[in-house]
């Protein structure tokens, strides 16, 4: 463990995937892993206060200041397009919804792949394994089902992760009388996002915990800073990724 230089995995960006990523290949404790970060330590206080988003999104410490291509059909405008720059990457600056994808979109991906990995159903295990779900909370079980324990995993078994959802804390009249409006057209109602099928309307669940956001850094990797295994290099800016093919054919980065 001498040298300091040399790991056996190096993740590039310290967002949602990278942290989980570090957070999962640590545990390994004979590989050495490096988490790589170009923006800063998610210690600024409006990232850990919900509404903080406001003073993160165009703000140079915590956003990389995208914008899109002007575009006819806006006037020649370009908008802003936000990115998270820091630990926790986007998990840090956004609005907190919780939402998985489409189950078809993951079902094309293994078809066109060829890889069954990617299909909905063979996907839903890793999502239970990293959801904290508050439904599943002893004091909530009444609000679950058999039908959402089959989506959200079972605390009793032993299934909770690190990724804190809990129920928004807030409500609007006006979101109430939209809501009763969507369904007045024909847009049932739903109180989960994560069936994979996204379609209805409802409020949606967030990723706080006790009313504070609960970004990827907080989630996977903070619990885990402490691994001898486990390096955190942050503003560290990586400035080329260079691949080479194995006797076998197979890519690998080498430097």
């Amino acid at each position: 463990m001498s040298d300091t230089t040399t790991f056996d995995h190096i993740v590039i960006g310290a967002g949602t995937a990278g942290c989980l990523l570090a957070n999962r290949l640590s545990a390994d404790p004979s590989k050495r892993v490096l988490l790589v970060e170009a923006g800063r330590k998610d210690d600024y206080h409006w990232i850990h206060i919900p509404v903080g988003y406001l003073y993160c999104i165009g703000n140079p410490r915590t956003d990389w200041l995208y914008q899109t291509e002007p575009d006819p059909g806006l006037n020649g405008r370009q908008l802003r397009y936000p990115r998270g720059k820091g630990l926790g990457g986007c998990s840090s600056i956004n609005g907190m919804i919780y939402m998985r994808g489409q189950a078809r979109d993951y079902d094309q991906w293994a078809q066109l792949t060829g890889d069954a990995d990617w299909r909905w159903q063979n996907s839903l295990p890793d999502f239970k394994a990293h959801e904290d779900h508050y439904r599943l909370d002893a004091a909530n079980e009444s609000q679950s089902n058999p039908a959402f324990t089959l989506l959200h995993g079972n605390k009793a078994v032993g299934s909770t992760g690190e990724w804190r959802i809990e129920k928004q804390r807030l409500r609007w009249d006006v979101l109430d009388a939209f809501a009763q409006a969507a369904q007045q057209a024909g847009i049932p109602a739903t109180d989960d996002f994560n069936t994979g099928d996204n379609e209805g309307v409802g409020y949606f669940e967030v990723n706080q915990k006790a009313g504070w956001r609960w970004n990827a850094s907080k989630a996977f990797l903070r619990p885990v800073m402490q691994r001898p295994n486990l390096t955190v290099w942050t503003e560290t800016q990586v400035e080329r990724l260079r691949l080479e093919r194995d006797a076998r054919g197979a890519l690998r980065c080498t430097g």
